[in-house]
């Protein structure tokens, strides 16, 4: 017997935003900037008041700030935090089912996301493709899992932040694109880390070699853009952190070992990306993986 649920319309009403960092403030801005009503929560208070100055309503937990929104998306870090923000006391789903449309923007494990989210009425996960630039301007690609009914009726808010919308099938799956996405991100960032550090060890000019790399055949417009943060050095107020780029790697390779595949690519990233980090570069943007191959004073030859 199938049970009938009714989809509430995501596009109609006040939208919680739960976790600020880089994307979630750039969602929520876009959300104001098109005068739809927002709540937003993080854990760190500090990081709502640009948005309340904005005209956004900041709640002291999660569950306040879905009171009476038609969607609330989720953009906190990992499944630890997912987890929290759903389930914890002050969770979502600590007083009961969601009414409205929960959208899980966070990159997690897509079985982690049907787990924590599964019997939810109305939930979709979505793999976002951009920066901080694209979640402010609209200017996402958006990579969709859920059912087909709660996609339909959840399409008026998410083509409201992104210029694509690619609904994919069934939840989960939208987080299995994004972490291909990342994958390809990750491989791509680093090779050109390693190309300029070999420049640099080898007597050619690191900015030269970047300069023709980006304008090549061979550079992705990723690897064009990471390249002008690599030629500076400078990795602070980062696009994407350092630490979340291990995360999603290290869930590829998890992925894949699940399948009974074996991605050497993907697992020797992973593992120079985690090395990265246990070095104080988490928090870094990710093209700080440069300094995981940065050979060590005194070591030339």
């Amino acid at each position: 017997m199938t049970r009938n649920v009714s989809t509430p319309d995501a596009g109609a009403g006040p939208v919680a935003v739960l976790g600020l960092g880089t994307m979630g403030t750039g969602l929520a801005t876009r959300l104001l900037a098109q005068g739809v009503e927002v709540r937003v929560w993080n854990r760190t208070p500090e990081r709502t008041q640009p948005l309340t100055r904005a005209g956004a309503f900041a709640a002291g937990r999660p569950s306040e700030a879905v009171e009476g929104t038609t969607a609330a998306i989720c953009t906190v870090a990992d499944g630890d935090a997912l987890k929290t923000v759903l389930h914890g006391p002050d969770g979502v789903l600590a007083r009961g089912a969601y009414p409205g449309s929960l959208i899980c923007a966070s990159t997690v494990a897509p079985e982690e996301v049907v787990r924590l989210a599964g019997d939810v009425p109305s939930v979709m996960d979505v793999g976002m493709l951009g920066n901080r630039d694209h979640a402010r301007d609209g200017e996402l690609r958006l990579f969709v899992g859920g059912e087909e009914r709660v996609f339909t009726a959840g399409r008026p808010l998410l083509d409201m932040l992104g210029k694509e919308v690619v609904h994919l099938g069934a939840l989960g799956s939208g987080m299995r694109m994004k972490l291909l996405l990342n994958l390809l991100m990750g491989i791509e960032v680093q090779a050109m880390a390693e190309a300029a550090e070999l420049a640099a060890a080898t007597g050619l000019d690191k900015q030269l070699v970047l300069k023709t790399i980006a304008g090549s055949g061979f550079a992705s417009p990723v690897m064009t853009f990471k390249s002008r943060r690599l030629a500076t050095g400078r990795f602070d107020e980062p696009d994407f952190r350092l630490r979340l780029m291990a995360k999603d790697l290290m869930l590829a390779v998890e992925q894949a070992a699940a399948e009974g595949l074996s991605l050497p690519l993907t697992a020797a990233a992973a593992e120079t990306h985690v090395r990265a980090t246990e070095q104080g570069l988490g928090d870094e943007d990710c093209a700080a993986v440069t300094r995981a191959v940065t050979p060590e004073p005194g070591t030339h030859t």
